[in-house]
């Protein structure tokens, strides 16, 4: 009998779970997103007395809960000029490029775990604008009796105006705090797309975003607290892609033997 032997072909490398998604297609859906963003808070514009009227009930329902002070936070940063204008800095200047940055990176490397960032993006920032109409709340740092200082009004940078006479963003609709939201997406999206032992350490945007939040009054901790919870039900609804279709998938066929197999007999 003889025999004839042949290489089996490699494993093939599955495929990514999801193609790369056309770019100008994606450019406008992030756009229309935060358009939608934008015109959402300022639809919601308009509620000022109910809005420090919650104002108030926030801050003594987490004293009922006995929540940490928000002073204990922005103590730590009046020690001096520098922290103060940091903390600020960081407010104003981190929660868009950040985020954009991280879809951007997503978009390039890893597919199909953009398309599911992207997607737990717009749910919460969409579940967001509601809360504006049926509950508007002002920022801690336009309660009195608080001891809490306006950091941004003090020590700079601000990004906001006087209420009455600014027309680009709604200050009251602190609640959620999609400034922490949102970080908190770019730290478990990182974490959930990447393999390295370190990449845990992305946990530490979120953190620093919380403490600067507080810090200089611009949020409670339930705006953060609320908006995890909702981070958390979109994440619980919008499942990310297996891993190894984004990263270790594509070592699969590189990996697989080359084993010589029986690929046909002549007698």
């Amino acid at each position: 009998m003889n025999a004839r032997t042949e290489p089996a072909e490699a494993a093939a490398e599955p495929p990514d779970a999801t193609a790369r998604p056309a770019l100008i297609r994606e450019l406008l859906l992030v756009a229309g997103l935060f358009l939608v963003y934008k015109l959402g808070r300022q639809l919601a514009t308009g509620h000022t007395a109910n809005a420090y009227r919650n104002a108030h009930r926030v801050w003594d329902l987490e004293r009922a809960l006995h929540l940490p002070h928000e002073n204990a936070v922005q103590s730590a940063l009046l020690h001096g000029d520098t922290f103060a204008h940091l903390a600020n800095t960081y407010y104003a200047t981190v929660h868009f490029p950040a985020t954009l940055a991280f879809l951007v990176w997503l978009y390039l490397r890893r597919p199909a775990h953009y398309v599911w960032a992207r997607r737990v993006l717009a749910a919460v920032t969409t579940a967001a604008l509601v809360l504006p109409f049926t509950f508007p709340l002002a920022p801690p740092r336009m309660l009195t009796g608080t001891g809490l200082v306006d950091t941004a009004r003090v020590y700079g940078p601000d990004v906001y105006g006087p209420p009455s006479s600014d027309h680009l963003s709604n200050q009251f609709a602190a609640m959620p705090s999609l400034h922490f939201g949102w970080a908190l997406m770019v730290a478990i999206g990182l974490i959930a797309a990447t393999r390295s032992r370190w990449r845990r350490l992305w946990l530490l945007h979120p953190l620093i975003t919380l403490l600067v939040i507080v810090g200089t009054a611009n949020h409670y901790w339930l705006d953060a607290i609320v908006a995890t919870a909702m981070l958390g039900i979109a994440l619980a609804v919008i499942h990310p892609p297996h891993r190894t279709a984004g990263t270790a998938g594509h070592n699969v066929g590189r990996l697989a033997p080359r084993e010589p197999v029986l690929a046909g007999a002549g007698r």
